[in-house]
């Protein structure tokens, strides 16, 4: 049985149908925060920061529309960047949500699937968090609100299946980062389980990498603060090994939320896809992270192409 499944079946005989008022919710945020920081001993950084500051936001989306506090945290977490990307920090934007033919507001330009795309802008953070609702509300993602509210792990897989973000491992970085920050326990609609839910959260820090598998191949995501030899340790693969097969010549902190695998890239990308753009804070590196296709071959498909953004790579011979 998967983490998501465990908390699921928890979440299940625990849940009520009580209506939480504004005053409530602030309350319950305020306890989980604290049994989130007691718990993990999380450092002081600035995904905890993030968490503490748009949780309130978070909730209050999940009780008006339906969406689980944890995914709206997570993705705005791993959009954003915790908040320090450009798009949030100049225009507000947690969520990386384009401008798209309905948006009549003022807009910005950033490169992401495509260079120079247009993506909205907004007055407030609170903004961006209710238009993301407004857009997860929208036909195409109708299937989701069929999933239980506690399933995390269901909406993380449906917003992938529903086309919100190309990014084939997209579904398994929300759920490590709900995992890796227990952001579950904002989905509960239970008052009195405080000390059930401290249990459940320290029982599950031993998995502090779950393996997962895209392509055939094995990889985990990495978290803040995370190295290369610290994961090689926790797997007793030899660090050298370990940096091979993710193409790193010298140790140090990963990118968060980026891919580590465990064993030997390929030389071609998923089915369908021929091309990427090197999006803000990318590199030639990090997609090939993300497509799991070596960065030798990434290379020898583009030897003329700038390690930059905006900078559109071949991922397949043909033309």
């Amino acid at each position: 049985m998967s983490v998501s499944d465990i908390y699921l079946n928890f979440a299940r005989m625990n849940r009520t149908k009580k209506i939480f008022t504004r005053r409530f919710i602030r309350l319950r945020c305020i306890l989980v925060a604290l049994i989130i920081g007691v718990t993990l001993h999380l450092r002081a950084d600035y995904y905890s920061d993030y968490i503490d500051l748009y949780a309130p936001l978070a909730v209050e989306q999940m009780e008006k529309y339906g969406i689980p506090a944890s995914v709206t945290l997570a993705q705005g977490l791993l959009e954003s960047a915790a908040g320090r990307s450009t798009l949030a920090t100049e225009g507000n934007n947690h969520f990386g949500i384009k401008c798209h033919s309905d948006w009549k507001g003022p807009t910005m330009l950033r490169d992401d699937d495509a260079p120079d795309e247009c993506f909205r802008v907004y007055d407030s953070a609170a903004g961006s968090f209710t238009d993301h609702s407004l857009f997860l509300s929208k036909k195409r993602y109708a299937s989701l609100f069929s999933l239980d509210p506690t399933d995390y792990a269901g909406w993380a897989r449906g917003l992938k299946q529903c086309g919100y973000a190309t990014d084939p491992n997209y579904a398994d970085r929300l759920i490590t980062i709900i995992e890796r920050y227990a952001l579950y326990s904002y989905d509960s609609h239970s008052a009195g389980e405080g000390h059930e839910m401290a249990e459940f959260i320290i029982s599950k820090l031993a998995d502090t990498h779950p393996i997962r598998r895209a392509r055939g191949l094995h990889y985990v995501v990495a978290a803040p603060g995370d190295t290369y030899g610290k994961i090689a340790k926790e797997f007793h693969i030899s660090k050298k090994d370990l940096m091979k097969y993710n193409d790193v010549k010298h140790d140090g902190e990963i990118k968060p939320w980026q891919e580590v695998y465990l064993q030997k890239k390929l030389d071609t990308p998923p089915d369908g896809i021929t091309k990427a753009t090197i999006g803000e804070g990318e590199s030639m590196h990090s997609i090939s992270q993300r497509f799991a296709i070596s960065l030798d071959m990434l290379r020898a498909l583009n030897p003329d192409a700038k390690d930059e953004a905006g900078t559109v790579l071949r991922l397949t011979k043909n033309k």
